[in-house]
């Protein structure tokens, strides 16, 4: 597995750290090409990864954001990841409008879905078959080792075609477009910042369990991703010794 994982002691060490390797990989890669792109997730944890970024000098106006999932709301819902990234990311870190590639939450999910794949597919200039290859994806999981809005026993887990698409999660009752595993998994490093004793069950099955993505979607990046690393504070790294 070309995957790497750091213990570090608390939430706010655990976002630090993130923030700090996303920000080293974006210079390496804006070393040579004239902007970056950055896929961000949301829940609870990024907030203070967040913030952290926005405090450092990076050259923010060089990132086009994008995101790796969206909640089915409007853009000023408490509940949209794409409000959560605004407040804390690109509205201080001064990101342009015209960098900003969001999920469109307030429409259907399918016609969400489908301008936000025909978005990525047009910046990126996708022939057929072809993966967007972000530079950085910065990735969460949820207790029950779902990532991005994939969750457990989804079919879509299986899907290496689509670029993105909409989901219902019964967990929620809740629709969300996501990007989908072949989108994510060609991505050049993905970042995950994990945090949380209750999260302690679920790193340890994706890190030790046999491979069943199905049970475990966030198996499907450390196991066949590049460059993938994480950032756990104690809580959730409990398991790990």
């Amino acid at each position: 597995m070309s995957v790497h994982w750091h213990k570090l002691p608390d939430a706010n060490a655990a976002a630090e750290a993130g923030a700090h390797h996303i920000v080293n990989l974006l210079e390496e890669f804006l070393s040579g090409q004239q902007f970056v792109t950055f896929a961000v997730s949301g829940g609870s944890t990024p907030k203070l990864m967040f913030q952290k970024l926005a405090a450092t000098r990076f050259p923010w106006e060089k990132v086009h954001i994008f995101w790796v999932d969206e909640r089915c709301v409007p853009p000023t819902d408490v509940a949209s990841n794409f409000k959560l990234a605004d407040d804390f990311l690109i509205h201080p870190a001064h990101i342009p409008h015209r960098n900003v590639h969001r999920v469109l939450g307030e429409l259907t999910p399918a016609t969400a879905a489908k301008r936000y794949a025909g978005e990525v597919r047009e910046f990126f200039g996708l022939e057929e078959g072809d993966m967007p290859r972000f530079d950085v994806v910065h990735r969460g999981m949820g207790p029950d080792a779902h990532s991005a809005s994939l969750f457990p026993g989804d079919p879509l887990i299986d899907d290496r075609e689509g670029v993105a698409a909409a989901v219902y999660v019964e967990k929620f009752h809740q629709w969300r477009v996501t990007l989908l595993p072949g989108a994510l998994l060609a991505a050049k490093h993905t970042v995950f910042v994990v945090v949380g004793d209750d999260k302690a069950e679920a790193v340890r099955a994706v890190f030790q369990e046999e491979y069943d993505p199905k049970k475990y979607p966030a198996q499907i990046a450390s196991h066949h991703g590049r460059g993938v690393t994480w950032f756990l504070d104690e809580a959730a790294a409990r398991l790990m010794d």
